[in-house]
């Protein structure tokens, strides 16, 4: 089961050494977005070496086995010599890199490249060690093959155009220069290598992009929900909400402990504040995106729970196919594992509850910064008229919630045949997680303009002192966004507040002085 360790933040992570223990979520991020040095395990390289000679006796044998000694798809009929198994394996790599569009970001594809080392580590692919070693070594490097990310159904595109690199072709950067794939290779002291018998298939099967992108966003997501419960909080209190609202009777009758949980949250993070304690009784009951933060963010954080232990599993399964096992004469069994159809749902499970989170923030921005409701002054500036104030941020997040509503459409529910028909089924899970992804980092947005507005209300609210979890955040973000007295250029505020809940600061501010939210 993945642990998402709040005291060992994944750019704490320095080195991730596979093969012996399953992959957390962490270490997913410490090597994609950190650059976590990756290491073998000599379980890791017996197990690979294990499978690979399962494959050379297949080969001597000229045992019929599926993109070994046939050709691929609708082509299984097709007879391959052993003499052309090798070429083979570089068609397969050539005609598949047919991704268009722009390229993927480096933390995705580093993610993918990794997702291939773990799942081909396992031992049940018959890849050489020689070709999991460059992988590393061009992951270690920071060399970033060229991926262009549109036009995949759930694999075989992206990670083809990465598999050129293998072979000394494609593009790639290095030092923040694109080159050919050989200059590359060759500037990081490194060399291409043919691709043998099984290899270029198993490089280009299996979910590995699907769960990359699923990895990345389920990380972000748990991070937004968490920092939800915190801008939620401090929008409460700057609202004069009641915090009776969260009192634990009334989730005690609801048998949803993600729920109770949040609520505690809540109580938590406001405890201390005068705001809250002058407002209690201020109103019988506030709006439903103040009253209702434990049952919208409580059913995300079960959702996202559900997500985890999914994605979990598969990172740390073999999704390729054919499977082989080293028992006995030795066997390769044809079947279906590279289905993305596990982690597709998921994600788009997981797109459909970001947009609950990023809805019931933006009606919060929008109480913020409506003076019809929120007693504080029109758009949080003192002089309005004159002054927008934060007006044209609330329509940034209106803006980004209609692309969230979009994009959280199911894929996985879409189907279209391909292969002359005999992949009659296929999962477009690719496209469910690469759009959870997106959400993901719009939800940010979304939640950096809600915290945004709420310190600038707590400003009105002085001589009162909030509780000191929102101190805590109201100095973290004043560092770089001050109080607004008048009209300025807020894009770089919003990017601010954007990356400091990216990259977990406004989260850890909060536990590291209360201790961690409950989850």
């Amino acid at each position: 089961m993945i642990l998402l360790q709040t005291n060992r933040h994944p750019k704490d992570i320095k080195k991730v050494e596979l093969g012996k223990t399953d992959v957390t979520l962490n270490e997913i991020i410490a090597v994609a977005r950190y650059g976590a040095e990756v290491l073998f395990s000599q379980k890791y390289r017996d197990r690979v070496n294990a499978s690979r000679a399962v494959i050379e006796k297949f080969l001597d044998e000229e045992r019929a086995v599926y993109g070994v000694t046939t050709g691929f798809g609708s082509n299984v009929s097709q007879s391959i010599s052993s003499m052309d198994a090798e070429k083979l394996q570089q068609n397969i790599i050539r005609s598949h890199a047919v991704s268009v569009g722009e390229p993927l970001d480096k933390e995705v594809v580093r993610a993918i490249q990794l997702l291939i080392l773990i799942n081909l580590g396992q031992g049940f692919s018959g890849v050489r060690l020689g070709v999991l070693e460059l992988i590393r070594s061009v992951l270690n490097q920071q060399i970033i093959p060229f991926a262009p990310g549109e036009g995949s159904v759930g694999y075989l595109a992206p990670e083809a155009h990465m598999a050129l690199l293998l072979m000394g072709e494609g593009k790639a950067w290095y030092n923040g220069e694109l080159l050919k794939g050989n200059a590359a290779l060759e500037r990081a002291g490194l060399q291409p290598l043919s691709l043998g018998c099984k290899e270029g298939l198993a490089l280009t099967s299996g979910t590995t992009s699907v769960t990359a992108f699923a990895a990345l966003a389920l990380f972000d997501g748990i991070q937004a929900a968490k920092t939800a419960d915190i801008a939620g909080a401090i929008a409460l209190e700057a609202l004069k909400g009641t915090i009776k609202a969260f009192d634990p009777r009334t989730h005690s009758v609801k048998r949803h402990e993600e729920q109770a949980r949040t609520a505690r949250n809540i109580v938590k993070i406001l405890g201390g504040s005068e705001i809250v304690e002058k407002y209690q009784d201020y109103r019988l009951q506030d709006a439903l995106s103040l009253r209702c933060i434990p049952q919208v963010h409580g059913a995300v954080k079960k959702v996202l729970e559900d997500a985890k232990i999914t994605i979990s599993n598969e990172i740390n399964s073999s999704s390729d196919n054919p499977i082989l096992f080293t028992e006995d004469n030795g066997e390769a069994l044809m079947g279906g594992n590279f289905d993305g159809t596990f982690v597709g749902i998921q994600a788009d499970s997981m797109a459909i509850a970001m947009a609950n989170l990023a809805k019931i923030s933006e009606r919060r921005i929008d109480r913020l910064v409506n003076h019809h409701v929120s007693e504080l002054p029109p758009f949080l500036v003192a002089n309005p008229g004159l002054n927008s104030g934060y007006m044209i941020p609330q329509y940034t997040a209106a803006g980004l919630l209609n692309e969230i509503k979009i994009l959280s459409h199911p894929a996985t529910v879409d189907n279209t045949s391909t292969c002359a028909n005999q992949e009659d089924v296929v999962s477009f899970a690719y496209s469910a997680a690469k759009k959870a992804y997106q959400i993901s980092k719009k939800l940010e947005y979304i939640l950096a303009i809600e915290l945004m507005s709420a310190v600038q209300a707590l400003d009105f609210h002085q001589p009162l002192k909030p509780s000191p979890a929102s101190h805590e955040v109201y100095k973290l973000i004043r560092i770089q966004v001050p109080t607004v007295t008048e009209d300025r250029y807020f894009y770089p505020d919003i990017e601010s507040i954007y990356h400091q809940i990216h990259e977990g600061k406004i989260l850890n501010s909060v536990e590291i002085l209360i201790s961690d939210l409950e989850w």
